[in-house]
């Protein structure tokens, strides 16, 4: 019986030419790949997608924006996706978006977490967490942060002088033209630092600039082509070398940098005296002692202070180089007009304060 079936395969693999079997499975595959993205009738619009890849080869990661501003022209302000094996619906517009997040919030509360975030941060952190742990850590980081000073008097002045810093800073240009990128995230990551680590570091701080060209160099890498394919492909890109494997890297660099500051506060912690946000996350930890379901443990620390630093550090700064190009193409809006005082009609109000 066996003898017989196995001369039955045999005579079978004999007639199916190597060819027929390469298109067939090909075939199978286009199939498999077909009824798995299959959609239901009221599935958003989107645009025409390759099998496998989805749409990736049709966004350009790095201008992101400029993409969906055509895609909203083409589909409306709701529109689908597939990045891979990721499916995603964008919404856009103000009204929609005020209708997700706020009046069904608990049907788009959770994060969806991609490869590459799940190798970086798994589900730790304030960006990546959901669910209970990212109430519990949102609660308790809102309220740390008002405690040391977010919306505070106390913060405005620390905010001041740091201006002051930075603007000794540009005054050592001596009116040459400069890059004030790092100089301005100089000055806004000491805002941060301030909170979370309870001090400043010096512009010229060789940790604290190594700190600063790694979370930018991270941002850059993350939008980069290559580094998205890694969501795409996970289990072929863990093996190959380029951009992906450096921002894994830095990461990894990121971590161990917060990881020695929070040994440094452990040394001279004193729980009746907190000084910044690591003194009172380290507090926040000491009362979930032995509870292994607690979300408040040093991992999540490590995550949820550099998603401070990213979040903020970022943003701010990228909004500071927008109004200093914007302060540079119109040199007018540096000063402001005084209605008191006029040359006349023709000559109009000057301007005072105009460096």
């Amino acid at each position: 019986m066996l003898a017989a079936m196995g001369s039955l395969a045999a005579a079978l693999w004999a007639v199916v030419h190597p060819r027929t079997l390469l298109l067939g499975t090909v075939a199978f595959l286009l199939a498999a790949d077909f009824l798995k993205r299959r959609r239901p009738k009221n599935y958003p619009p989107g645009p025409w997608r390759l099998p496998f890849l989805g749409n990736f080869f049709l966004v350009d990661f790095e201008q992101s924006h400029l993409e969906v501003q055509l895609f909203v022209k083409k589909y409306g302000n709701l529109f689908s996706l597939e990045l891979g094996d990721i499916s995603a619906v964008l919404i856009t517009g103000l009204p929609l978006i005020k209708e997700a997040l706020i009046h069904m919030d608990q049907n788009f509360g959770n994060r969806p977490v991609t490869p590459m975030r799940e190798h970086i941060f798994k589900k730790n952190g304030l960006i990546m967490s959901s669910g209970q742990a990212w109430k519990e850590q949102r609660r308790f980081t809102l309220t740390a942060l008002r405690n040391f000073g977010l919306g505070k008097k106390s913060l405005e002045e620390r905010i001041q002088e740091e201006a002051q810093h930075l603007t000794e800073a540009i005054k050592e240009e001596n009116g040459q033209p400069f890059d004030p990128h790092f100089k301005i995230n100089n000055a806004v990551s000491n805002i941060i630092c301030s909170i979370t680590f309870g001090e400043r570091f010096e512009y010229q701080d060789s940790w604290f600039q190594q700190l600063l060209k790694l979370l930018d160099e991270v941002t850059y890498l993350e939008a980069s082509k290559t580094c998205q394919l890694y969501n795409v492909f996970p289990w072929i890109m863990k093996f190959l070398p380029g951009p992906h494997q450096t921002l894994f890297s830095n990461w990894k660099k990121l971590k161990l940098f917060v990881s020695h500051m929070i040994d440094k506060h452990r040394k001279d912690w004193n729980p009746a005296e907190t000084r910044d946000f690591i003194d009172a996350y380290l507090k926040e930890m000491s009362k979930h002692t032995g509870n292994p379901t607690s979300s408040f443990h040093e991992e999540n620390l490590i995550c949820s202070t550099l998603d401070l630093f990213f979040a903020g550090t970022e943003t701010t700064s990228t909004t500071l180089r927008w109004a200093l190009l914007y302060m540079a193409l119109y040199p007018e809006i540096q000063g402001y007009h005084d209605p008191d005082q006029f040359d006349g009609a023709a000559q109009g109000p000057h301007r005072v304060g105009h460096p």
